[in-house]
């Protein structure tokens, strides 16, 4: 058993859409293909993955470093004991080989890029999917193809006014979701204020609005928000400051005591410790949203995991940012609190597969072998022409 090629392709995922930090006109991702020699129903395994929005593709890391790596490894080394399936752990080790710790930018995208299609090759391999894999590995054996999702949205974008934002939202809610997102930072704190009382007149009983500052604050403007918006009760309020300012995260606890959130742009074990240890997040009532696509894969994730545990903090408190399917088998396999979805933008790698209905913000999980691409036809239709 080896693979036997891996591919590459930059895609772009662009559009006028803004958040507080920056604009999505350029943005990109990287799709990844890692083709095997074991053949099922006449066709290769190939496991797909993809990296999420907000950070760019990643090919020339891809190409110049980590794929030489594992193209160049003893396919032996890069096998479970028994040799019948890959075995992730060693893959993630053979990627890492000859890299300094630290400095956890971009390679940890190009690396989570690609373990993620790992993953989904072997689950594929073992014919199953993948929730069900992690929930006999490392949960309690039986998933929740029950999840939680929220539609994130609400971003700035040219000539949108308040009645544009809540058509939006209407929408949202109208396909079955109960918790939806909006950006805030991108303009005043009046003009902010002015457009979440706007979303809140349209939410029913039962309805929550959550709002994101995409680490754009500095301490003072984050906490006058915080304030303002301690009138509301928000789903919660995400990502006021940088992301590695701890300090202003351990202090604005103790003007917000609604629930925050944060973490996406957190890539190592190592930061989300740091967060945990010294950011203030409380456990009772706070998220996080370490995303595995962005942060080394799922190998590291699991790392984290363990780490969040040992500091007493519930797999149940994490709601991955991505809104992708790898996320989804995650929550369903190891118990997360719930993932991310972003219904109307960057398709088709975002959404669920074909016919996967949201229902009080809970979509239930087909029974598609790996990750389940297979079951989204437009996403699909792309991962293949790039395997072939």
């Amino acid at each position: 058993m080896k693979i036997v090629a891996l591919h590459e392709s930059t895609r772009p995922i662009a559009s006028p859409i803004r958040n507080a930090y920056i604009d999505f006109s350029k943005m990109t991702l990287s799709l990844v293909a890692v083709v095997t020699d074991v053949v099922r129903d006449g066709r290769p395994v190939v496991g797909y993955g993809f990296n999420s929005n907000g950070r760019y593709g990643q090919g020339a890391l891809m190409r110049e470093r980590f794929f030489p790596r594992l193209l160049e490894a003893d396919p032996a080394s890069l096998v479970d004991d028994a040799g019948t399936n890959l075995d992730p752990h060693r893959i993630w080790a053979t990627l890492f080989r000859n890299e300094k710790p630290g400095g956890h930018g971009e390679r940890s995208v190009a690396i989570g890029t690609i373990d993620m299609a790992v993953w989904d090759a072997v689950a594929k391999i073992a014919g199953v999917p993948l929730y069900q894999l992690l929930a006999q590995r490392y949960g309690t054996g039986t998933p929740d193809r029950k999840v939680f999702v929220y539609a994130a949205g609400g971003y700035y974008y040219p000539g949108k006014d308040d009645t544009q934002l809540k058509d939006e939202m209407r929408r949202y809610l109208d396909r079955g979701y109960s918790v939806v997102k909006m950006k805030i930072g991108g303009a005043s704190l009046d003009e902010d204020l002015r457009r979440i009382d706007s979303v809140l007149s349209i939410l029913q009983d039962g309805q929550r609005l959550a709002v994101d500052a995409n680490g754009r604050f500095d301490l003072d403007t984050a906490i006058a928000y915080a304030k303002a918006l301690s009138r509301y009760d928000l789903f919660w309020y995400e990502e006021a400051g940088d992301p590695l300012d701890y300090e202003l995260q351990a202090t604005l606890r103790n003007y917000y005591k609604n629930p925050m959130a944060t973490g996406e742009n957190l890539f190592s074990m190592q930061d989300a410790r740091n967060l945990v240890r010294h950011g203030g997040m409380r456990p009772d009532r706070d998220w996080l949203q370490f995303d595995c696509a962005l942060s080394y894969g799922l190998v590291e994730y699991l790392r984290t995991l363990d780490m969040l545990r040992q500091h007493g903090w519930s797999p149940s408190r994490c709601i991955p940012h991505g809104g992708h399917q790898m996320s989804l088998a995650i929550a369903a396999g190891l118990g997360l609190g719930g993932n991310e979805s972003y219904p109307d933008l960057f398709q088709p790698y975002g959404g669920f597969p074909d016919g996967v209905k949201v229902e009080n913000s809970y979509v239930t999980l087909p029974e598609l072998p790996g990750i389940g691409f297979e079951g989204k036809a437009d996403l699909i239709r792309e991962m293949r022409a790039l395997a072939s």
